[in-house]
């Protein structure tokens, strides 16, 4: 199973293309998980979860780390929420596009995109007494089940849902966490 993470970490940049200057969201902390070990836990996840998306093995996804103003605005925008949340999914399998049969047996299969506040993941840690990197693991797993397919509209499936995050969790060597 071959796996292509793109990370951005918006936490310590004065701005981006986009022109929108995150420097004064105080949420927007830095990470303390470096790429390589992102890249590592969603490989272990990838491999123990065994997607059939792909023929190749090979999937595609990108990790946003930013703050709560930017999660406001993406839950406003996508679930018409007007508030912050932890971590939200946009899953690119569930589009209308399909990749041609000649592209998926040559091209990594692209999951889609994670987007996390590490200034909430920093409070939930806080509150839940367990360290910001197992928070953000949490999430992350939380993220990456939610790309591949998994939903909890009842609270069954949450429960599954939750249960399964927290085996993610231990593959890749972390505890703490109980939903």
């Amino acid at each position: 199973m071959d796996v292509e993470l793109c990370v951005q970490d918006y936490s310590n940049v004065l701005g981006d293309s986009d022109g929108d200057d995150r420097s004064d969201d105080p949420t927007a902390l830095p990470c303390p998980i470096a790429t390589e070990t992102w890249e590592h836990w969603f490989q272990a996840w990838l491999d123990a979860l065994q997607p059939d998306q792909s023929p190749i093995e090979s999937y595609e996804l990108s990790l946003r780390l930013t703050g709560d103003r930017e999660l406001q605005q993406l839950n406003h925008q996508y679930r018409q929420q007007d508030q912050p949340t932890d971590v939200l999914a946009f899953a690119a399998l569930e589009s209308d596009y399909v990749q041609l049969q000649e592209l998926q047996s040559t091209l990594p299969v692209y999951l889609g995109d994670i987007v996390i506040s590490v200034g909430t993941a920093n409070r939930q840690a806080e509150t839940q007494q367990h360290s910001l990197s197992v928070e953000l693991a949490w999430l992350a797993a939380h993220g990456l089940l939610h790309l591949l397919g998994w939903d909890h509209p009842d609270e069954d499936s949450l429960n599954r849902m939750l249960k399964q995050q927290q085996v993610l969790l231990e593959i890749i060597g972390l505890s703490g966490k109980t939903g």
